[in-house]
């Protein structure tokens, strides 16, 4: 089983599309930061809309920009790859200059722009995972795809702190950061488009997977809708839990917010490393014993009293996110080798649905638990994960099946 055993820095942005295409992905990430956490606000502040509305029309943008990704799936196969990325950002684009044209009060075209924000969103991982693995292979992709998540994170910390130092500014402030954003996009746009990547899959042999048609996956794609939960967890459950059942300060989740950002910052390439060693379907499953551990940690932190509870669940994040970091780093790329070259495409548009959907509906579903307590919470979080990783566990590879055999242990299984 090849193995990643050290990080090289040169190599890393090598892998990951070269040095023009890292900063493609800083700039979108930069600007994405300055508005996706402001954009409620936006909608309530600058448009005057109620706060249900904008929700109902951001959800709306999210679920339907997910209709665009069969499409993205095919345009994938026919070989595009710097294209499609490029095109997911100028999507966003059109997105921002709708909000910028949007006048007070005008619902229907703020849900227009959330839309279109909404495919650009949905468009990218697949895209952007493609072209990382057109350029890399083996465990060296796994590396690239964990250090473009580690910059992403970086560009949408960086870019939210400076968009809450100018939220002082009022709408006025609101307006500049759209339009900022939208330049970023349109730059980070022309930087993509530039690498001139094109793949030919079918033309191409697939060094990591076994040729044929596109692979099922169908426990892998129904346990990834319960595994993205744990992206939602520091967003939404833990500020939930402390601030409505716990009455912690918010700072609380302030602080958890940021550790969670600062540990997929650093530990995302040195954990993806070093879990290059075991197979990427093992480590899937671990991910899901660890965020199942994890939640169960959060049930015990919430029953101890007064003045330990929020300090525990702050402990207990950190356990939450190492998951999170485990699981980012092997599902993509569990995909990108299980997936035959020439429907590589239509196998991570696929795996993006089934993520697209999980964070759609946790935020209605986590809320929802919450109201009953926190064991209903935690504990249907602890065991859907617990079922998500045995399926994943168990989960047979196409190749298996057709043959009837065990396969000699390989990088990508």
């Amino acid at each position: 089983m090849a193995t990643t055993t050290k990080i090289q820095p040169r190599a890393l942005v090598r892998a990951s599309g070269g040095p023009r295409y890292a900063v493609a992905l800083a700039v979108d990430a930069l600007g994405t930061g300055l508005l996706r956490p402001f954009l409620l606000l936006y909608g309530v502040t600058v448009l005057r809309l109620s706060a249900s509305a904008t929700g109902i029309a951001m959800t709306a943008g999210i679920v339907v920009g997910l209709v665009c990704m069969p499409a993205v799936g095919r345009w994938l196969d026919r070989g595009a790859r710097s294209t499609v990325v490029a095109a997911s950002m100028l999507v966003r684009v059109v997105g921002v200059a709708l909000l910028l044209a949007a006048p007070a009060g005008h619902v229907w075209l703020f849900a227009t722009a959330a839309l279109f924000l909404g495919i650009g969103n949905q468009a990218w991982p697949a895209a952007h995972a493609a072209l990382v693995a057109t350029v890399a292979h083996g465990r060296e992709r796994d590396a690239a795809l964990a250090g473009a998540r580690a910059l992403r994170n970086a560009g949408l910390g960086v870019g939210a702190l400076l968009a809450t130092a100018c939220l002082a500014g009022g709408t006025t402030a609101l307006q500049a950061l759209a339009a900022v954003t939208g330049l970023a996009y349109l730059a980070a746009a022309a930087l993509a488009w530039s690498v001139h990547l094109h793949a030919h899959p079918a033309a191409t042999p697939a060094r990591d997977s076994a040729g044929g048609p596109a692979p099922r996956m169908r426990a892998l794609l129904a346990a990834n809708v319960i595994y993205v939960f744990c992206l939602n967890v520091p967003e939404i459950a833990v500020p939930l839990v402390l601030v409505t059942q716990l009455h912690a300060s918010p700072v609380w989740s302030a602080a958890i917010f940021v550790a969670n950002t600062v540990l997929v910052v650093t530990l995302q390439v040195p954990v993806t490393v070093l879990m290059s060693r075991f197979s990427r379907r093992t480590m899937l499953a671990l991910a899901g014993v660890v965020l199942a551990a994890s939640y169960l940690g959060f049930l015990a932190a919430t029953s101890l009293g007064h003045g330990w509870s929020a300090p525990a669940v702050a402990a207990v994040s950190v356990v939450c996110t190492i998951g999170e970091i485990i699981y980012a780093g092997s599902a993509t790329a569990l995909v990108t080798v299980l997936a035959p070259a020439p429907v590589l495409g239509r196998a991570l548009a696929r795996f993006q649905l089934s993520t697209g959907f999980g964070l759609a509906v946790s935020p209605a579903v986590i809320t929802a638990l919450a109201s009953h307590g926190s064991a209903a919470l935690w504990g249907s979080l602890t065991a859907a994960t617990l079922l998500s990783a045995s399926a994943v566990a168990t989960e047979k590879d196409r190749r298996t099946r057709l043959s009837g055999c065990r396969p000699r242990p390989r990088a990508g299984s």
